[in-house]
C-alpha cells in the first residue's frame, strides 16, 4: 500500500465564513472582526486558488469542485472529513458533528472522479451514525499509515472509540488510540482533530506529543512510530496553533515528494525542524491566513486524498 498520492481532491468556497456550528469544539477558530461575509469569502477563495496554482505547478493532480449556494456549507473546503477514498476502490462516507457539515457529501463528485478515471467499486456509509450522535470525521479524526496498516485517532466527540475500531476492522487497520489535548483558557480541553496535531509521511512523522497528557499513551504512540522506522519530528503545542501539525506529503511530477502545509506553519518551523523535513521531501507552503482563522483548520483539512485504482 503506498503512504503518497498524486492525486486529490479540493472544494472550491463560495459561501466560507466562521461556522458557528463547529466552533463549540474548534478552538482554533477565530472571529475576524469587521470583515463582510463576502470579504471573508472572499479571500478565501483567492487563498484556495493560489495553493491550488502551488500544488499544479509542481504536477499534483488536483482535481477542483466548486461548492454549491443551494446549500449552507461554510466548511465545504475541508472535504476530508466526510470522505476517503483507498486503494481498493473503497469510498467512505463518515458521519459529522455539525449538522451543516452533514449537507457537503455530494454524490456528484464521486461521478466527477469517475468521468476523470478512477474506480469506485464499493461505498462504506458510516453516516447512520449521525442519529446516535456518533461521530468519526475522516482523515480529521484518523491518521492512516497505509503502508504499515496503522490508524491513529486521537478521541474527540467528533472521534467515536467504538466507530473508529469499526472502521479499522473492515478497512484491516490496527487502531492506536489516544487522547490529545490543548489548552484553552487555562483548562486542558480535548483536540478536535487527530490531524491538527499529527502528520504521517511515508519516511516520518510530525507530532506535537506534548499533547498527549497520559505519559503511556504518550509512550505507545510514539513506540508504534518508531517500530514503523518513521523519523519523529516533534512539534511543540504554539507551532500545532499554528497549524503545523496539519501537513500532507503528496506525489508530483515523476513521483517526487512534497511536504504540503500553510505558510503560518512553515514560518513557526525552526531551522532543525526545516532540515529534519527537507530530508524527507521539499516543503510546498501557501497563505492559508483567512481560511485557518474563520475554519480552524489548514493546507491538510483542504485535500482529500484519491488512492482509486484508475482506468
Amino acid at each position: 500500500m503506498k503512504q503518497t498520492t498524486n492525486a486529490i481532491v479540493m472544494i472550491r468556497p463560495v459561501a466560507f465564513r466562521m461556522n458557528e456550528q463547529t466552533a463549540v469544539n474548534n478552538y482554533y477558530q477565530k472571529v475576524l472582526d469587521g470583515l463582510l461575509p463576502s470579504t471573508v469569502n472572499a479571500k478565501a477563495q483567492q487563498e484556495f486558488d493560489a495553493f491550488v496554482e502551488k500544488l499544479r505547478a509542481v504536477g499534483v493532480d488536483v482535481t477542483v469542485i466548486e461548492d454549491t449556494l443551494e446549500t449552507d456549507t461554510p466548511d465545504s473546503i475541508f472535504p476530508n472529513n466526510w470522505v476517503s477514498f483507498h486503494e481498493n476502490g473503497d469510498v467512505a462516507l463518515y458521519p459529522m458533528f455539525a449538522e451543516n457539515r452533514r449537507q457537503e457529501r455530494r454524490e456528484d463528485i464521486l461521478d466527477t472522479l469517475e468521468e476523470k478515471g478512477f474506480e469506485i467499486s464499493n461505498i462504506m456509509d458510516y453516516t447512520s451514525a449521525e442519529e446516535d450522535e456518533i461521530f468519526l470525521e475522516g482523515t480529521g479524526s484518523l491518521l492512516l499509515d497505509r503502508a504499515n496498516g496503522k490508524a491513529y485517532c486521537a478521541l474527540s466527540p467528533r472521534a467515536d472509540e467504538e466507530l473508529f475500531i469499526e472502521f479499522c476492522e473492515d478497512f484491516d487497520y490496527a487502531p492506536v488510540i489516544f487522547e490529545a489535548f490543548q489548552t484553552v483558557d487555562g483548562e486542558r480541553k480535548l483536540i478536535y482533530h487527530t490531524n491538527v496535531m499529527m502528520c504521517l509521511g511515508e519516511t516520518f512523522a510530525v507530532i506535537c506529543a506534548d499533547c498527549i497528557d497520559d505519559k503511556k499513551e504518550r509512550k505507545m504512540v510514539l513506540d508504534n512510530l518508531k517500530d514503523d522506522k518513521k523519523e519523529i519530528i516533534l512539534i511543540t503545542e504554539d507551532q500545532v496553533n499554528n497549524f503545523a501539525g496539519n501537513m500532507l506529503e503528496v506525489r508530483g511530477t515523476n513521483d517526487k515528494r512534497y511536504i504540503v502545509m500553510s505558510a503560518s506553519a512553515h514560518q513557526s518551523l525552526t531551522p532543525k525542524q526545516i532540515e529534519q523535513l527537507e530530508k524527507h521531501a521539499e516543503i510546498l507552503s501557501s497563505s492559508l491566513d483567512t481560511i485557518e482563522a474563520c475554519g480552524g483548520g489548514s493546507a491538510r483539512c483542504m485535500m482529500a486524498e484519491v488512492f482509486l485504482p484508475r482506468n
